[in-house]
């Protein structure tokens, strides 16, 4: 009965998608190809551009939040994907999600049937041991994922579709092992072997916010998304605007030594704490971890850092941000009065978010509803949509050099040659001494 549950479900799940997709609505496949290296900022600038003498800060001068990125000195691929509602890959990740349902009900029925307590403990640490050798699985998908999209043999919607299925599976994995630590508690002179609990940290490394957002999209649960995507071999940047928050998270495998010894909470703190400084500083870490890997997050007034750090290197290998766009500080204001309007852009690094603030030059009152576009490496302009009551609009920086076009028929305003800010990297990831990066 609990399996044709699971399967009942499956079949509205599939109703509901089919319901809400309109004639429209399969995402378009569009290719991205490498992006050139960003060349460092420019603090003169002439013509009716006026940018600001220094990156805009919240918290002092020299506040940052520095992120992981791709490694330092090598060339990623770099680009924007928009992010919408299709039938195809919603079926998908619904078929995927009854099959491994499915298969914790069989565990669970096999365990429930055993004769003995003894064949009842034997059946509960093979089922362990077969999530074991599925989060091994689930580790060689997402290195061969982001590789071949590093190379070019998978387009931004495969990879994000890959993604989404590995972190749904990671998911269905953790939850069955949390339905196996219950069969152990109740089974006779029995425990949940310690190793559950490291395993389920291991689970973790397979989701992320970026990765739920582009989960909400495709089904049609959020409406369409701009996702930044960036990869190099064995490395993964995702990042997207989540309402007033940039949702950002990086993942390093060469920083992540999956045979590396058991890693106590200390030395993960001290080794976020060491590249994150400015973060950490903002409010103290706490740890939760178990084995090789250790999860520490900073909850701040500005977000929040979540990361995970691995034994043997004792690095951090994955991180999650989520940062208040109001008080981003990564960023520097150029600025341009022409044609009625007053047009700043808050330039930021590449994949980071870029606010453009339009004004009445006459009032400096807000002004709603502007139409504003952006265009990068000569491809044709792309709207990114419509200021709000604040004058507000945001996009995400590409990597090459941009131009922000704010119209209202007949009067047009635009800035051109907007350059991408350094990555300010942490501090155990940057190139020659330097602790940002202009490559992402």
């Amino acid at each position: 009965m609990r399996a044709l549950s699971v399967f009942v479900a499956v079949l509205l799940l599939v109703s509901s998608i089919a319901a809400g997709v309109g004639p429209a609505g399969a995402t378009a496949d569009a290719r991205s190809a490498s992006a050139s290296a960003v060349p460092e900022s420019d603090p003169a600038r002439t013509g009716s551009i006026d940018p600001a003498t220094g990156p805009a800060s919240t918290h002092g001068e020299n506040f940052t939040l520095r992120v992981l990125s791709t490694p330092p000195g090598v060339e990623p691929r770099l680009s924007s994907h928009r992010r919408g509602v299709n039938l195809g890959t919603s079926l998908g990740l619904a078929v995927g999600d009854s099959d491994a349902a499915l298969r914790t009900e069989t565990a669970v029925r096999r365990i429930e049937s055993a004769e003995t307590n003894a064949e009842r403990q034997r059946r509960i640490l093979s089922a362990i041991n077969e999530v074991e050798q599925n989060e091994v699985s689930l580790d060689s998908r997402q290195t061969t994922a982001i590789n071949a999209h590093a190379s070019g043999e998978l387009t931004d919607r495969e990879l994000l579709d890959e993604l989404v299925r590995i972190a749904a599976l990671a998911r269905e994995y953790d939850s069955r092992l949390d339905t196996l630590s219950e069969l152990a508690e109740e089974t006779d002179g029995f425990n949940t072997p310690d190793r559950v609990s490291a395993l389920q940290v291991r689970l973790q490394v397979y989701d992320g916010p970026v990765r739920r957002i582009a989960l909400e999209t495709v089904r049609g649960d959020r409406t369409g998304t701009e996702i930044h995507v960036q990869s190099s071999s064995n490395a993964l940047v995702l990042a997207a605007i989540d309402g007033d928050q940039y949702v950002r998270e990086a993942f390093r495998r060469d920083r992540w030594d999956r045979g590396g010894d058991d890693l106590g909470s200390e030395a993960a703190i001290n080794a976020t704490i060491e590249s994150y400084p400015e973060t950490t500083d903002l409010r103290e870490p706490n740890a939760l971890g178990a084995g090789a890997v250790q999860r520490i997050t900073v909850d701040h007034d500005f977000g929040s850092l979540r990361t995970f750090v691995s034994g043997g290197t004792e690095q951090v290998f994955l991180e999650h941000q989520r940062m208040a766009l109001s008080a981003f500080p990564d960023t520097d204001s150029v600025s341009t009065s022409e044609d009625g309007f007053n047009v700043t852009v808050n330039r930021t690094y590449p994949g980071g978010p870029v606010t453009v603030t339009v004004l009445d030059p006459a009032t400096d009152d807000p002004l709603e509803g502007i139409t504003v576009t952006k265009s990068s490496g000569g491809s044709p302009s792309e709207t990114i949509g419509n200021t709000d009551g604040d004058g507000v609009v945001r996009t995400l920086s590409p990597a090459a050099s941009y131009r922000i076009t704010v119209v209202d028929e007949p009067r047009v305003a635009v800035i051109d040659d907007i350059d991408p800010i350094e990555t300010p990297r942490v501090t155990d990831d940057v190139a020659d001494g330097s602790e940002t990066d202009d490559g992402g």
